[in-house]
């Protein structure tokens, strides 16, 4: 089942559109930037530049880099130039974080866009995809890399839904649910709200935790409140903590950002009464589209 799911989703990221950057060509003419967007540049040999076209005339561009550099090149040399996201701080252009729709486990009020993708690890061990069907829906699911002898192969759904999404506030709905846990079921249904940027926000979340078992059905109400913030181009700060039936978990850590891929180290304190330990938070994820 599990080989299938993920299967199927390999097939659907293959056959779904790219999107990005516009390839200069003769179907995709290069404009000059509308005010207000970054663009980057990328010529045949490799080479890459931020910043904006000025001006096109007679098979050259003119492109003006974030540091104010002026590029003169002519199209034919050029691969690419395609808007990209992020922030200037003083003349460098920082990119998106390439993971905002979570934190270190939990989802943020964003969302992904139709055709984005990632693939991550949590923990090393519990490997996961999420998809987005449109700007607003997503989906994905996970299973661990390791199981019980014995017993079936879990997974997990993530199904995810936008239902505000405004200049510095974004909501969504969604749920967590585990499959093939025996006789077992058992998941959470959230709702949760981002307020600010990528590079800092705060985050809070509420949902209702569920279990059943032999006709038994339990539940919990869990409240998160999380957040980020940018520390430098490739570092930012997060924090996530959870209240439920009485138990905290507080966590705090770095993620570490490149183009595509970003990596979380941090550490999970429970919140006894008693004692007091902590363990590691070790995450992993690709953005593909």
């Amino acid at each position: 089942m599990v080989s299938l799911l993920i299967a199927s989703v390999v097939v659907v990221l293959s056959a779904a559109p790219q999107a990005a950057q516009v390839p200069a060509s003769p179907t995709s003419p290069i404009e000059v930037a509308a005010p207000g967007v970054t663009q980057q540049l990328e010529l045949n040999d490799g080479t890459r530049a931020i910043g904006r076209v000025e001006s096109v005339q007679d098979g050259r561009i003119t492109f003006r880099t974030t540091a104010g550099a002026v590029m003169e090149v002519e199209i034919a040399v050029v691969r690419s130039v395609g808007a990209v996201t992020g922030t200037i701080v003083n003349g460098e252009f920082w990119p998106e974080d390439p993971n905002p729709t979570r934190l270190f486990f939990a989802p943020t009020g964003r969302s992904l866009t139709k055709g984005g993708a990632y693939f991550g690890v949590f923990e090393i061990m519990l490997p996961f995809v999420q998809y987005g069907v449109t700007d607003r829906f997503s989906i994905g699911g996970g299973t661990p890399f390791f199981i019980g002898a014995g017993t079936g192969q879990p997974f997990w759904v993530t199904p995810k839904f936008q239902v505000v999404k405004a200049r510095s506030t974004e909501a969504s709905v969604g749920v967590l649910h585990f499959v093939n846990m025996g006789e077992a079921s058992a998941g959470i249904a959230y709702a949760v709200v981002t307020q600010g940027t990528t590079d800092a926000a705060v985050t809070m979340g509420g949902g209702y935790a569920y279990t059943s078992e032999n006709k038994a059905r339990e539940g919990a109400a869990v409240v998160m409140l999380g957040a980020e913030k940018r520390l430098s181009k490739r570092l930012k700060f997060v924090t996530e903590n959870y209240w439920f039936g009485g138990i905290g978990l507080a966590s705090g850590g770095l993620r570490f950002m490149g183009e595509r891929l970003s990596a979380d180290l941090g550490l999970v304190a429970p919140i006894w009464e008693d004692e007091a330990f902590a363990f590691p938070m070790i995450n992993f994820v690709w953005k593909m589209r």
